[in-house]
């Protein structure tokens, strides 16, 4: 639920759209003067910010300035005065909206709901998303490098989450123990492949139900290893 901060001194229109935005689902909450405002619009986490411009203590411009210097966050800016240089003054400021009185509580709560829905699409657009593999019960976090089998957190080495991820990254083909341990070790093998069964091994005992008939990992007889889909 998203939480809305009203700054607006004259209580009847903060209680007009209160009312209106809690009937759409919001949490709304409401300072009287410009200093409780900008106090609490600096301390606490809301989703959005309606300033009036003209408050007793900190005018809606300078709430509007500082909190625009720590805080990305959807600003609406209401007035009284239909001047142009008010509205390029509070949009300089780093507002979002500047709505004139009177207005109807509909046209507010649209615009409210329009801010919100943009900001809630920039940001998810913002956060890098973490790169996973979704394998039969298997989840590889590449970006965590954590694995979970069925809904169960594994622990895993360094070597063994990069063995299992390449082989679950190239599914199907199958691959020799010198060529493995050249892809995850980083140099030819030496005839030291015997660091791949023990590695294969460790990670069957983590993700197989049963290592004797391993659903995940197949050993191609004289050859290798594969990951099956």
């Amino acid at each position: 639920m998203s939480r809305i901060l009203i700054v607006e001194d004259e209580l009847s229109i903060a209680e007009l759209e209160k009312d209106y935005l809690e009937l759409s689902g919001f949490k709304v909450e409401i300072a009287n003067n410009g200093t409780e405002g900008l106090s609490r619009a600096l301390s606490e986490d809301f989703d959005l910010l309606i300033l009036d411009v003209m408050l007793p203590g900190v005018d809606g411009f300078e709430i509007c300035r500082q909190v625009r210097e720590t805080k990305d966050i959807p600003i609406i800016m209401v007035s009284a005065k239909k001047d142009d240089i008010d509205k390029i003054r509070g949009l300089g400021l780093g507002a979002d909206d500047y709505v004139t009185k009177p207005f109807s509580p509909g046209e507010l709560m649209a615009r409210v709901k329009a801010h919100l829905a943009r900001y809630d699409r920039l940001t998810s657009e913002a956060v890098p998303k973490n790169d996973i593999l979704e394998i039969r019960g298997i989840t590889i976090d590449k970006t965590s490098r954590r694995v979970t089998v069925n809904g169960v957190e594994k622990p895993f080495t360094v070597k063994e989450f990069d063995l299992l991820t390449f082989l679950a990254e190239h599914p199907n083909h199958v691959y020799t123990k010198d060529e493995l341990f050249e892809q995850i070790w980083g140099m030819e093998s030496m005839g030291d492949v015997a660091t791949v069964t023990v590695h294969i091994k460790k990670i069957r005992e983590k993700i197989e139900a049963d290592t004797s008939n391993p659903q995940y990992i197949e050993t191609i007889w004289g050859v290798g290893y594969r990951f099956k889909l």
